[in-house]
């Protein structure tokens, strides 16, 4: 049986789809089987893998949509055909939620480099938790050596969540990739490329 990681966080612009896309690739190219699943509306998600799949065929990784509700059963059909699911959510906390959270393994919670997108992480933190959940938190869109950096780091350890070690940096190479269909594995070795291996690893996937 496959593992669901779910993306969730109530505000938008943390970086959700971003996340998604960068770990279904660097998976895929490493030969594990991926399905992406997405329930956000806005269809972001769809977009890129309709701009991958006229570049390129891709055997490892296949993308789907769902309505909130119906995410318990796609997961578990996902999960006998696929080493990963990858579920991309709507910028909202409430019911609708629930089942992503419920069906996941691991919860990625991604915060953007500012207090108000830690505000934001509350609602979430707080439904997984109810859901006898752990979720993690990525620090995301980092300005690295600054301050607000650091007081955002700092305010993320004291929430009731495990902060990733990994970080990703404030890197124009994400929305460049994302942009093209692509991941940041796939474009020149650099930076970019570290932060997302070191995230595979941490994850233990």
């Amino acid at each position: 049986m496959g593992q669901v990681i779910t993306i969730a966080q109530q505000k938008g612009g943390a970086g959700k789809t971003t996340v998604a896309v960068n770990l279904a690739v660097a998976l895929a190219r490493a030969g594990r089987s991926v399905s992406l699943l997405d329930t956000d509306p806005q269809g972001s998600l769809g977009r890129w893998f309709m701009t991958r799949r006229e570049k390129m065929e891709d055997p490892y990784l296949e993308f789907g949509t769902s309505s909130s509700w119906g995410v318990s059963y796609e997961c578990e059909k996902l999960k006998r055909q696929f080493d990963v699911v990858i579920v991309d959510t709507p910028p909202k906390v409430d019911s609708d939620l629930r089942p992503a959270l419920r069906e996941a393994d691991q919860i990625i919670v991604p915060v953007a480099g500012s207090h108000v997108d830690l505000w934001a992480t509350e609602g979430v933190l707080d439904l997984a938790q109810r859901c006898n959940k752990s979720p993690l938190i990525l620090l995301n869109r980092v300005k690295k050596n600054t301050r607000l950096g650091g007081e955002v780091a700092q305010a993320a350890a004291e929430l009731n969540a495990r902060v990733l070690d990994t970080t990703l940096a404030h890197r124009v190479v994400y929305a460049e990739t994302l942009g093209q269909g692509l991941g940041v594995v796939e474009a020149r070795k650099g930076p970019a490329h570290d932060e997302i291996t070191a995230l595979i690893a941490e994850l233990g996937l």
